[in-house]
């Protein structure tokens, strides 16, 4: 399944959370990753806040990842499809399936 995550960095933990976010090694961030795999990420810098979409195969892993970060920032976590899959939905939705 695959998963968006969007964030907003608690207030004061910007710059630490930049800077550990930026020294993680590839082995690192996979870590913390899981199992998960990383499919785009977007920073808004000013913001403190961004997106990114995973491919999950459980809530354990998402919610092992969560845990990892929820102390600089509150995540908001939710199942998304891509145009392809969203497009097979909706034909079974509208012929009864």
């Amino acid at each position: 399944m695959k998963i968006m995550i969007t964030w907003q960095l608690h207030p004061g933990k910007f710059h630490e959370t930049l800077e550990m976010f930026s020294n993680m090694e590839a082995a690192q961030e996979q870590a913390f990753m899981g199992r998960m795999k990383l499919i785009g990420r977007w920073h808004d810098v000013v913001r403190g806040s961004g997106a990114a979409v995973y491919e999950a195969d459980s809530a354990e892993d998402v919610s092992a990842y969560a845990l990892r970060w929820n102390e600089h920032m509150d995540l908001d976590i939710s199942v998304v499809l891509d145009d392809a899959e969203c497009k097979a939905l909706g034909r079974k939705f509208s012929s009864g399936e």
